[in-house]
């Protein structure tokens, strides 16, 4: 056999290797997901707040990644105080983003996120369990309702994420963002926390099935206080956050 058929080989045994690990990581998915949202939806029972579901899902999240053979590691959680309100706004690359910060952002906060993934069986109904906020983007009527939902829970001491791009980025660059986090922010009052989180693409870009092994890096950045700020001047917000998290994401990949 020759170098350049031994090389094809051993791509096609790696690429062989890689496909039944990523059938194996779904497997998983799937079943701690009926598992680990029935065990979410039974604690909710039992408490209001839903601090202990999201504790469930934080477990979840994390059997998830080391199943997934991904490490990550988190840098300048010195930038926040475990005891205040943020929105955390954060990039996103992947669906490993919400496994990431769901596991690795060690402080109580609750997801913003798209009315679909409500839809799912067991899975939306522990969001729900959770205090994670629905926001349907289709009707402006309903979105608004969530923003002031989300609102009220900040205000309430609990922190919320979001991702401002409102999609997964197919490049890796940052898209532009949506307007509702900073309607929230202004609403809220509490200053803003850009997230910027660095190799999930690699492990599993969109529009992609196939889920590679790799090592994960989130940026805790520094609060950008929100006072200043009114409905006015939100463009201006909106394109502070929009350029210390594309600075980051390029500084990254130079």
């Amino acid at each position: 056999m020759k170098w350049g058929q031994k090389k094809s080989f051993t791509d096609a045994v790696v690429c062989a290797k890689c496909m039944i690990h990523t059938l194996f990581i779904y497997m998983w998915i799937v079943l701690t997901t009926i598992f680990f949202g029935i065990i979410a939806i039974v604690v909710s029972v039992f408490e209001t707040s839903g601090n202990m579901s999201h504790k469930v899902a934080r477990a979840w999240s994390i059997s998830c990644l080391l199943v997934s053979l991904i490490k990550v590691r988190v840098d300048g959680l010195w930038n926040i105080k475990p005891d205040c309100s943020y929105i955390y706004m954060a990039n996103h690359q992947s669906n490993y983003d919400i496994y990431v910060l769901l596991g690795y952002l060690p402080v109580q906060f609750r997801w913003l996120a798209k009315a679909m993934l409500f839809k799912i069986p067991i899975f939306g109904r522990a969001m729900r369990g959770a205090g994670y906020i629905s926001i349907d983007r289709a009707n402006r009527s309903l979105a608004i309702q969530s923003l002031k939902k989300a609102a009220e829970t900040i205000r309430k001491g609990t922190s919320v994420v979001i991702f401002p791009e409102g999609t997964r980025s197919p490049d890796g660059r940052i898209l532009p963002f949506k307007k509702g986090g900073f309607y929230l922010a202004l609403d809220s009052g509490v200053p803003i926390v850009p997230v910027i989180i660095h190799g999930t693409r690699d492990i599993m870009a969109k529009n992609r099935l196939l889920i590679k092994p790799g090592n994960v890096l989130v940026e805790v950045m520094k609060p950008v206080k929100t006072s200043g700020y009114t409905l006015e001047t939100r463009y201006e917000l909106m394109n502070k956050i929009q350029n210390i998290m594309r600075e980051a994401v390029e500084k990254k990949t130079e």
